[in-house]
């Protein structure tokens, strides 16, 4: 008998690598217009040391664990593939840290791509200090328990937005972005084109020569009288 709290489920097909590398560079922002801006993890920041070209990017290891817990987090990096990145849905509470310096150090010896706790950390240097990527909501010097329940490979949230096991997960110094796969062909070639069209505003402005007729436009459009 299934024990709901209490599970692991089959992993979702693997998302193609050469599908997964298309997204290398590709900013978060961009990710975030080409989907209406709907998916958001609000309350998540980087916890690792950022470069300017620092990425998370990889297919996503779903948990969902009771705030302060992390047992099933612990077998998650056990069953975990190189270039997996894993998402805990933590529950938001920030009063117990979730992972710390030794899991993230685990994490990274076997080849994850980053880890996104919706709940805190602690060695808070020491993970600034690192660049494997971590995202979390806070920090604490209190330790998680090991107890249980925990569930891997379901649907969880994360600062309001969901992620499903097998998503592509993409984050940046903005934050970070869930993307399902059905939908990665499509928001990978919005996100292509709206970086080409802000560099091509971002060089008509070094040359003087930005056009700002839209904002009157949009502005008499609502009827705005100027």
């Amino acid at each position: 008998m299934t024990n709901i709290g209490f599970r692991i489920l089959p992993a979702p097909p693997r998302v193609p690598a050469s599908l997964i590398r298309q997204f290398r560079g590709v900013v978060v922002a961009h990710l975030s217009d080409s989907m209406n801006r709907m998916p958001a993890a609000s309350g998540l920041r980087p916890m690792h040391k950022m470069t300017r070209s620092g990425q998370m990017l990889g297919q996503a290891l779903t948990v969902r664990v009771p705030p302060g817990d992390n047992l099933m987090v612990h077998k998650a990096i056990d069953i975990a593939l190189p270039g997996d990145v894993i998402v805990v849905d933590a529950g938001g509470e920030i009063t117990i840290a979730i992972i710390g310096d030794i899991m993230s150090s685990l994490a990274a010896s076997r080849g994850l791509a980053g880890m996104v706790i919706d709940g805190a950390i602690r060695d808070s240097a020491e993970l600034g200090g690192a660049r494997f990527p971590v995202y979390a909501r806070g920090v604490t010097h209190r330790g998680p328990y090991k107890n249980g329940p925990g569930e891997i490979n379901v649907p969880i949230s994360v600062g309001g937005m969901v992620v499903g096991p097998g998503d592509i997960v993409v984050g940046d110094a903005d934050g970070l972005v869930a993307i399902a796969l059905a939908d990665a062909p499509t928001v990978l070639k919005l996100a292509q084109a709206k970086a080409k069209e802000e560099a091509a505003i971002l060089k008509s402005i070094a040359k003087g020569k930005a056009d700002r007729r839209w904002v009157d436009e949009a502005l008499r459009a609502k009827g705005c009288t100027f």
